[in-house]
């Protein structure tokens, strides 16, 4: 019986991660490096490395947690410790960050600005540092990941369509299953998608389901499939470890990646997003 950290899993995935395979969306939470995350919420790089034995995945993303803000030495630490060979960074920024600062962010492996506006009241961002950011964040070469409703792509869709930055949308992009595909969201995205200017993460069915676990998250199927047949070649994946939304069951992280094996219905896809794909995005070494 495994015991692993923020997870539920109780056995390695039937279909474990290829070689090289990277997790493209983790969360890093280190009270001995910065205290507003308490020690009980410790989520450390060496309490990821079991995930990773438990996957068989080598790379990963650190995406910026909320409690640290502009605040990047939890991340720049935890890639420095996972080396830059096997990790990248989302980080936070506000368009005011120096030259001086970005190209610092840049050397220690970060790739991307993330915006995380699902709940407004709670970001360290702004809509209205979109567009500042997304001339920023362009001219380093990075991109910028939106976790976003699915409303709110579709209300700035102008914006999104007009910006010149290559967008990763987190999370399914938000659509919601009673629409799925009909929200006008998936339009936008796929409009960005066509244009090759948009990246979408097969990450966090546990947000978008309306269903209890234990059902596979079925009502998402069709929504991450109508995205990989779209765009097979700009579909990453992420675990969300250590799953910071889920306060009272964890999910079970095997049954996560074998959840995208059943979406992919195909080895050679399988490789693509889990492999291929992420190292283009964020600059890995190609197998």
């Amino acid at each position: 019986m495994l015991t692993l950290p923020h997870s539920s899993s109780s056995a390695t995935p039937r279909h474990p991660a290829p070689p090289l395979a990277c997790d493209a969306h983790i969360h890093i939470l280190d009270s001995r490096l910065d205290d507003r995350s308490p020690a009980s919420h410790d989520a450390t790089v060496a309490q990821y490395r079991q995930i990773q034995a438990l996957l068989g995945t080598q790379r990963a993303v650190v995406i910026q947690p909320r409690p640290y803000g502009t605040d990047h030495r939890v991340m720049l630490d935890a890639i420095a410790r996972m080396g830059l060979a096997n990790a990248r960074g989302v980080g936070v920024v506000h368009p005011d960050v120096s030259e001086r600062e970005l190209a610092l962010l840049h050397a220690g492996g970060i790739r991307g600005v993330r915006m995380s506006l699902y709940i407004p009241a709670h970001a360290a961002v702004s809509f209205d540092m979109l567009e500042p950011l997304a001339h920023q964040v362009h001219a380093m070469g990075w991109h910028l990941q939106l976790h976003w409703t699915a409303d709110q792509i579709a209300a700035h869709a102008q914006t999104l369509l007009r910006l010149p930055v290559t967008y990763v949308f987190d999370h399914l992009a938000r659509l919601p299953v009673a629409q799925g595909i009909q929200h006008p969201a998936y339009d936008v995205v796929r409009e960005l998608l066509k244009r090759g200017r948009a990246w979408v993460k097969l990450s966090c069915a546990y947000l978008n389901t309306a269903l209890p676990a234990e059902q596979g998250y079925a009502d998402v199927q069709d929504i991450a499939r109508a995205w990989i047949d779209l765009a097979p070649d700009r579909m990453v994946w992420g675990s969300d470890w250590p799953h910071v939304t889920e306060t009272l069951h964890k999910p079970d992280d095997s049954a996560l990646l074998d959840l995208l094996h059943d979406w992919v219905r195909s080895p050679t896809l399988f490789q693509q997003v889990m492999v291929d794909n992420p190292a283009r995005l964020y600059g890995f070494e190609t197998p």
